[in-house]
């Protein structure tokens, strides 16, 4: 493989404005195929082989008003005064009258001031009136998709509660209109600035600097625009995009920076350009590869979840990475040959080291010698860092709460006033094939009034067909179940399912039940994401172990990989829960569970970008160790030639998921920090402290298979053996530098 990535790399340099022209085009093209076809992402969430799954559909298909309804937006305005909000009549009016200024109001009746619905109509006083007439609730639901809101109109939602909050009157909203965010962009911008500033300092140059941001922008431009187009032959969620950004920019930056750094070495080497740029398309492109390869398989071994959106996730993040990888092989090259002799220039001088001889001490090759002379306490160390950060994991727990930061004092009235389950009720669909359903609708609600955690046993009630009220020889019914605790709360879960128990009941009534609804849907994905991580864990850490054995032909070597990154990924766990979860050093306002799909996501795009710095560092091992240098020195060559590089994609990859942060709601804040975190703690400690300490502890033991299994594994030659010395004279090849035998010890 090689030998072909050589001429690959050669083809493109010599090329250059071919192969950058192909790549303009392709943009263009997949722009204009976009903005011809004018592709719509799907809106919907559909949680096909569950249980809610199947209700939804059933509601979807004999309630389609209702359905209609749970999509269009609905937001609960709380009005709270310690005195009686008949004291704050006037001031709730003129609340309810800046309400009616909203864009496209479903019945601007319904939204009125609470104590004027409690005094007309008596019956209705305990569901807009709570905590002896302290807490009101105002529902305002219009005629708009819940995806189709703007940030501009939850600005003027948030003025008009500004506007009337005070005098000893309190409110707050949640619902559609404050889980409304904002565009997206300056996450991304901040982790390209930091990519900039940090390949600066890698190489040097300001020139070399902007090529891998160049190869980032347009190949996540292309992924987005052909996850785009490809919304116009398949449902893809909007919501799949935000990872093919996060990682696409990543991914890109990191595999375009070892392409350059390889091709910088390979200049100081001699030859021509052409071969130089060549060879290290050869050498450090193979590596490139099979590190895009193990992503891959990494995300899009999310299909076995069998959730339609983490699935699109995966196969958006696995176009993001192939684009990256066809990036870093054609692309790089070409933009090197159009910058020519400008590559590294203009040079930077107070920067040291950014271009290491083979004999420089720098801080990676002083950092690599300690490691190798005294790998114990350095394994000790790291291992130790990690349990202690692991201790909170513990604690673990998962949920969906979806609610933002913004809601939080909405939800805490709500809860006061009527209990949160009142913006997440069940749907039960009770429906029957042939005959009259009534009985068994009857039945059910009389059992579900029995059950705890249901706030509207006074009221509960079927409908049946689509009609409001129950309908003699309807064949579905529906039951709307309002439960006392929040939506993802373990009691509200427990509900369903105490719900659900009572299925065999209404089969012998000659019916089905079924619980949907957004609540039940979010539950039934927590159970699915948790049944679904062990084959998950199988599958992925499967082949990845069989790759790693065929790109390192070792097994001691990829086994000390895979065992690191679980360590690992616990501390990113106990971490995340010890600040998310327990609320310790202050850094969040609102805790929450930890996210139902992060386990999952995190393995598989961490255990992707893990492998990614164990190819680049520890090839770079293997190289020097079959070209002759003793087991240790290859260590410290190693740090000598990928330290720096290892050490710039990790903080370019940290700094892209870190800016994340930025986000105004907890559920991004955590998914960019867990990232963060992880990457953190396996690149910096796990591949470059406790994997080169253990792999010197083992010697030459390290890089060696059976007999048996070394017949069978096809040699891939990723260390570019076949290339290595190619377009090099004699005297080139013989001058250059290496790593003194016994530098060591």
């Amino acid at each position: 493989m090689a030998s072909l990535l050589f001429r690959v790399g050669r083809f493109s340099f010599r090329h250059k404005w071919w192969v950058i022209a192909v790549w303009l085009l392709a943009a263009v093209t997949v722009a204009g195929l976009v903005g011809a076809l004018s592709p719509k992402f799907a809106k919907d969430f559909s949680l096909p082989g569950t249980d809610s799954g199947t209700a939804t559909s059933q509601v979807e298909k004999y309630f389609p008003d209702v359905m209609k309804q749970q999509s269009q937006a609905s937001t609960s305005v709380l009005v709270a005064a310690d005195d009686g909000l008949s004291a704050h009549s006037s001031q709730i009016d003129a609340l309810v009258a800046d309400l009616h200024k909203l864009p496209e109001l479903t019945d601007g009746k319904t939204v009125v001031n609470p104590t004027t619905v409690a005094e007309a109509q008596p019956a209705l006083a305990s569901s807009v009136l709570g905590d002896d007439g302290k807490v009101g609730l105002i529902q305002v639901r219009q005629n708009i998709e819940m995806m189709d809101l703007t940030v501009d109109q939850k600005d003027q939602l948030k003025e008009i509660l500004a506007d009337h909050r005070g005098g000893g009157l309190r409110v707050e909203a949640t619902g559609s209109l404050m889980q409304v965010q904002e565009a997206g962009g300056t996450a991304e911008l901040i982790g390209f600035a930091v990519a900039f500033v940090v390949m600066i300092v890698a190489f040097g140059a300001l020139v070399a600097a902007f090529i891998p941001l160049v190869t980032g922008v347009v190949g996540v431009m292309i992924t987005i625009m052909l996850l785009t187009l490809g919304a116009k032959f398949m449902s893809i969620n909007q919501t799949a995009t935000g990872i093919v950004t996060m990682l696409g920019i990543a991914v890109s930056i990191d595999y375009a920076l070892f392409i350059v750094s390889r091709y910088r070495s390979e200049r100081k080497r001699g030859g021509s350009a052409a071969d130089a740029a060549g060879r290290a398309v050869g050498t450090a492109g193979s590596a490139v590869v099979f590190a895009g390869l193990t992503v891959i398989i990494a995300v899009v071994a999310l299909m076995v979840v069998g959730i339609p959106l983490i699935t699109q996730m995966g196969m958006g993040a696995a176009v993001a990475v192939a684009v990256a990888v066809l990036a870093a092989l054609t692309l790089i090259p070409a933009l090197l040959g159009a910058v020519g002799r400008f590559a590294f220039a203009p040079r930077i001088p107070w920067i040291k080291h950014a271009e290491p001889s083979e004999n420089s001490e720098t801080v990676g090759v002083k950092f690599g010698r300690t490691v190798v002379k005294r790998p114990l306490p350095f394994i000790i160390a790291g291992l130790a860092v990690l349990v202690l950060a692991a201790i909170p994991a513990t604690k673990l727990e998962l949920g969906m709460s979806m609610t933002t930061d913004d809601e939080a004092a909405a939800q805490s009235l709500l809860q006061r006033g009527f209990g949160e389950g009142i913006n997440g009720p069940l749907l039960v669909v009770v429906h029957t094939e042939n005959g009259d359903v009534t009985a068994a609708a009857a039945q059910t609600v009389e059992h579900i009034k029995t059950l705890p955690d249901v706030a509207n046993t006074n009221t509960l009630t079927w409908m049946g067909n689509g009609a409001t009220q129950p309908q003699v020889g309807a064949n579905t019914a529906l039951i709307s179940v309002t439960p006392t605790s929040a939506p993802s709360d373990a009691a509200t879960h427990d509900l369903m399912e105490h719900i659900r128990d009572y299925t065999p009941v209404v089969e012998t009534a000659g019916a089905q039940l079924h619980v949907g609804g957004q609540t039940a849907i979010m539950s039934d994905l927590s159970a699915k994401l948790d049944k679904a991580l062990i084959p998950y864990l199988v599958v992925v850490v499967g082949l990845a172990f069989l790759i790693m054995i065929a790109v390192f032909r070792s097994i001691w070597v990829p086994l000390i990989g895979t065992v690191g990154f679980i360590f690992s990924v616990l501390a990113t766990f106990g971490v995340t829960v010890a600040i998310f979860q327990e609320g310790n050093f202050g850094l969040i306002s609102h805790t929450q569970p930890i996210l139902s799909f992060l386990p999952i996501f995190l393995i598989g795009v961490v255990f992707g970008l893990a492998m990614d710095y164990q190819v680049f560092l520890v090839t770079r091992m293997r190289e020097e160790y079959i070209h002759g240098m003793s087991a240790k020195d290859a260590i410290i060559a190693g740090y000598r030639h990928g330290a720096r590089v290892v050490t710039s994609a990790a903080i370019i990859m940290i700094s892209v998921f870190a800016a994340f942060m930025l986000s105004p709601d907890t559920t991004s804040k955590m998914i960019g920090f867990a990232l963060a975190v992880a990457v953190a703690f396996d690149a910096f400690i796990i591949r470059m402290m406790v994997v080169p300490a253990i792999i010197a502890l083992l010697g030459d033991r390290a890089w060696g298979l059976p007999r048996w299994l070394d017949r069978l594994v096809v040699n891939f030659d990723i260390e570019g053996g076949a290339v290595r010395d190619r377009g090099l004279t004699d005297s080139d090849a013989e001058a250059t530098p290496r790593e003194p035998v016994g530098s060591a010890s």
